[in-house]
């Protein structure tokens, strides 16, 4: 049985290998969209429609679908659009508590197999100047809340309360325990 990521995001390839999954790497095409508005069911939708599209081209393939985004302050926050979106974000994070939520689903069409979860994490971001702030802008535009808590020169993040790899992007701990739960 054929494991696929269907995600390119550097972190969750690296957080996999690591982990000894070996995978394909096909990434979903489609616009991140959802209907849902809490962040649980955005993350645990888009994270289904993520693996069901790349399932249909590979119904005999298990299929790892995954998606990220910031909740703070009562808003939803994915990645940014542009560098002064980043600041307007970062900005938004300092001297805050968010929650960072991960969906992860788990599809193999031939099998009728569909499994779903999320995990949630607190993190305390210090308080940055401004000058600190438009350093770090622009920096991680690729990832949801414009931050990158794995690289050791993003100062933004303090402390965590949870799983530190749902921060980076794929909570191992909750993935470990579906893809087991799955039968893979």
């Amino acid at each position: 049985m054929k494991l696929i990521l269907a995600s390119k995001s550097p972190r969750r390839i690296e957080l996999l290998t690591q982990a000894g999954y070996k995978f394909e790497i096909i990434p979903a095409q489609k616009d991140e969209k959802t209907a849902y508005k809490t962040p649980h069911r955005m993350v645990k939708d888009l994270a289904l429609k993520k693996a069901f599209e790349v399932a249909a081209k590979y119904p005999a393939s298990t299929v790892v679908g995954a998606d990220t985004l910031v909740y703070c302050k009562g808003r939803v926050i994915g990645k940014p659009k542009d560098k002064a979106d980043a600041l307007k974000i970062l900005h938004l994070l300092n001297n805050s508590w968010q929650t960072v939520y991960t969906g992860v689903a788990i599809v193999n069409i031939n099998k009728k197999k569909l499994f779903t979860g999320y995990a949630a994490t607190k993190c305390k971001a210090r308080k940055l100047s401004d000058t600190e702030l438009k350093l770090i802008s622009g920096k991680h535009m690729d990832k949801a809340g414009a931050y990158a808590m794995q690289d050791k020169d993003d100062m933004l993040i303090e402390r965590v309360e949870g799983s530190l790899t749902n921060v980076i992007g794929m909570p191992m701990e909750l993935f470990n325990k579906m893809i087991k739960e799955f039968g893979f």
